[in-house]
């Protein structure tokens, strides 16, 4: 089994900055991607960002420019900065990573258990 634990959210001013972190802990044997996907209330849990292990990237149009994602392989550790916060931000943010036990193993997508992130004034 696999475990991510996130942390680093918290209430913020529009226009502040956050930084997650998701660290992925447990019977790993190789991380491919990782990520960050968020759900506001009464809304479908969409992607922020993406990271591969070689560290390409992939953004939602709504946080290009704002939210940066990077990861330490040797840590098994994802972050996501996030600059310029705007009130639609507001969400519960979680991490993911698709990792295997084994080698030879499935890649299993897994998930952490969502830290609060609240943008107003």
């Amino acid at each position: 089994q696999v475990q991510l634990v996130e942390s680093g959210g918290g209430l913020v001013q529009p226009g502040g900055s956050l930084r997650l972190s998701c660290a992925a802990s447990g019977s790993i044997f190789r991380i491919n991607d990782m990520g960050w996907f968020r759900q506001a209330p009464g809304k479908e849990r969409e992607l922020v960002a993406q990271i591969t292990s070689g560290g390409s990237t992939v953004y939602a149009d709504s946080v290009k420019g704002r939210f940066t994602i990077s990861r330490e392989n040797a840590k098994n550790t994802v972050y996501l900065q996030m600059n310029s916060l705007k009130p639609d931000d507001t969400a519960v943010y979680y991490c993911n990573a698709d990792a295997s036990s084994y080698y030879g193993g499935p890649y299993v997508r897994y998930w952490g258990q969502g830290t609060q992130v609240t943008v107003s004034s």
